[in-house]
């Protein structure tokens, strides 16, 4: 397998049968056997299953069968079930849970597709990070340059797409969780609408913002992934019931009509130059003159941090008590001051966040999209603690979410586009969407695709 190529490719080559199924996943496997030690973004390579689906894969293709996917490696970011090991989230305890009893329903619903699961990604401890730095199995390296951050708490899934491991893979979002990664990897990465994607059968953090989607190298590919994971699930109760509405097909349609405008306000404060100097890049190739600004959005991003804290909390309050000592330190202390916010400040920011919906509606009344940095900077050095951002001294984990918390606090869908400024490291933008409106971001960062404006290029190993 070129490490270059696209699922897309890929896929085109199994089925026209030019390349088999098993091939590429040896292929794929020997990559990850030769520089993941570098790099840290798998926990489990399943290499024997992998290798038993890509035959199934090759049989298939032999019998005529329809496999849109087919011999495409991806990998998962290890709070996905996955059949026969445990289901991690990061942690030290999880690790003693019994193995999932059978894969998550995004996993089958790839596999349907001829897509081969190769293993399962380091992240975050229990996702309550933005560095990709675990305490237990170690930093995940940004493969543009080791000495720097993958971003979490998606760190291997970001890594691994870069890395040129596999060309697909899954990640979750709750306060920014793929469009950090995307950003900082130099990647497409797509938060789709809350409630769009089933999260059954993946460990939670939390439920009232907690999405999941992929990461990857080309704008088709995350469509493909999309649509391959779309529909409804009643074992997740917030998964809508909507109709599939496929966006492939449509990535190639006009842009002209559209109305875009650039966040200004919260989103143009507290940023590095380089963060205003991509949106900028994207808006001017976009014609996108318009600036307007978000009511509230930093209000919005507080509230966002309460709902986070309060909610994780409650969902590892036994595990506190029981084992604080063997969680990660900064994520521990996060949870227990999180336990200790009083219950009229959740009730006051769920009230907020119905009002900032509101008023986030009504400007997708006068638009169609709009741009944001997803990062205030590019990554930061592996260890760092704090940066520098508007003159002020800043801790690095809980600020790289600053434009993307008040986006995810409402479940709008993101595109997350790369932007390579001068050479250096990548630095991405948020092309954001009205609710349901996947397609449009997905059309926009197309464009911005092929016209060179975005690229995601795999990292010099």
């Amino acid at each position: 397998m070129s490490t270059a190529a696209t699922a897309s490719e890929i896929a085109a080559d199994v089925r026209a049968r030019r390349r088999t199924a098993r091939s590429l996943v040896e292929s794929s496997l020997a990559r990850i056997d030769a520089f993941d030690g570098k790099i840290n973004s798998f926990t489990d390579v399943l290499s024997e299953r992998a290798l038993k689906t890509a035959d199934s894969v090759d049989a298939g293709i032999v019998r005529g069968e329809e496999l849109p996917l087919a011999g495409v490696p991806f990998a998962v970011k290890n709070l996905f079930d996955v059949a026969g090991i445990p289901t991690r989230a990061g942690s030290l305890i999880n690790r003693e849970r019994e193995p999932a009893a059978q894969d998550s329903i995004l996993i089958r619903r790839l596999e349907a597709t001829g897509a081969v699961l190769i293993g399962a990604l380091n992240m975050g401890e229990y996702a309550y990070d933005f560095t990709g730095d675990n305490v237990h199995d170690g930093a995940v390296r940004n493969p543009h340059n080791a000495d720097h951050m993958t971003g979490g708490s998606s760190s291997g899934s970001g890594a691994a797409v870069a890395a040129g491991f596999v060309p697909i893979t899954l990640g979750s979002d709750t306060n920014g969780s793929i469009r950090v990664p995307a950003s900082f990897c130099g990647l497409f990465g797509l938060k789709p609408t809350f409630g769009r994607l089933s999260r059954a059968r993946t460990f939670p953090f939390v439920a009232s913002l907690d999405h999941l989607g992929p990461l990857a190298r080309s704008v088709a590919d995350l469509a493909a992934a999309y649509d391959a994971m779309q529909g409804p699930d009643p074992e997740d109760p917030v998964c809508a019931d909507r109709a599939l509405e496929p966006v492939l097909g449509t990535l190639g349609e006009s842009i002209r009509e559209l109305k875009i405008a650039t966040l200004g306000g919260h989103f143009a404060r507290m940023g590095e130059a380089d963060a205003y100097a991509a949106v900028a890049q994207v808006a001017d190739a976009l014609g996108a003159n318009d600036t307007i600004e978000l009511p509230e959005a930093t209000r919005a991003r507080a509230a966002a941090y309460v709902i986070t804290a309060a909610e994780g909390a409650a969902l590892h309050l036994s595990r506190l008590r029981e084992r604080a000592a063997d969680f990660d330190p900064d994520v521990r202390d996060r949870l227990l001051a999180g336990a200790l916010i009083p219950a009229a400040w959740t009730a006051a920011a769920q009230k907020l966040r119905r009002w900032y919906r509101e008023r986030v509606l009504e400007v997708f009344e006068r638009y169609d999209v709009l741009l944001a940095p997803a990062t205030p900077c590019r990554a930061p050095k592996i260890g760092q603690k704090t940066f520098t951002l508007d003159g002020q001294e800043l801790l690095v984990r809980p600020n790289i979410g600053i434009y993307t918390q008040p986006i995810s606090f409402v479940g709008l869908p993101v595109v997350a586009v790369p932007v390579w400024l001068d050479g250096g490291l990548p630095i991405g933008v948020q092309v954001i969407a009205a609710p349901w409106r996947e397609d449009v971001a997905l059309r926009v960062a197309n464009a911005l695709e092929r016209g060179g404006v975005c690229r995601a290029p795999v990292a010099k190993l």
